[in-house]
Order: structure tokens, then C-alpha cells, then sequence
């Protein structure tokens, strides 16, 4: 449930990565905390996530704007509201 492979963590860190230190910044303190608990579900909403735009993923990250469209769900608010905490 909880336990990601080695090549699983090394591929959801290599989506991770974005155009924006910000975004890096963030994602990967978030990582960093809570990758030993995320689910598979949690790790589909987060691939998802991570397909939105740069400066729209920053936006919600910093509280600017909420979560839009087909990035709105349950699970993704839940993780967002993770990575909004200092």
C-alpha cells in the first residue's frame, strides 16, 4: 500500500521535475515528508498533477488559485493541501 518500489519513486521523482524551482522546491520537500505513505491512488492523482501546466501548478501550490477541471478530485485536494503545509 504505502511501500513504492525503488524504480517507482525514481519514476514518480522523475515526473516530478518541472520548469519552475518553485515547483521543484515544493514537490520535493513534499517528497521527501510523504513518499514512504502514498498509495497507488495517491500516486495516480499526483502523475496526474504533474501534468498540469507550470505556472497553473504554482498557483495552486501557493494557494493562488484551487485545483480546476479534471485536476479537481478528492485525492489531489488532499495532496495539494499536504504540500501547501510550510
Amino acid at each position: 500500500m504505502g511501500n513504492l518500489s525503488e524504480l517507482e519513486r525514481a519514476r514518480l521523482r522523475w515526473r516530478a521535475r518541472r520548469g519552475l524551482l518553485e515547483n521543484d522546491l515544493i514537490i520535493t520537500e513534499f517528497l521527501d515528508k510523504h513518499e514512504n505513505q502514498l498509495t497507488d491512488k495517491d500516486v495516480a492523482a499526483l502523475t496526474l498533477l504533474f501534468e498540469m501546466g507550470d505556472n497553473d501548478l504554482l498557483d495552486v501550490l501557493l494557494a493562488k488559485r484551487e485545483l480546476f477541471g479534471e485536476y479537481d478530485t478528492p485525492e489531489l485536494r488532499r495532496l495539494v493541501l499536504l504540500m501547501r503545509q510550510p
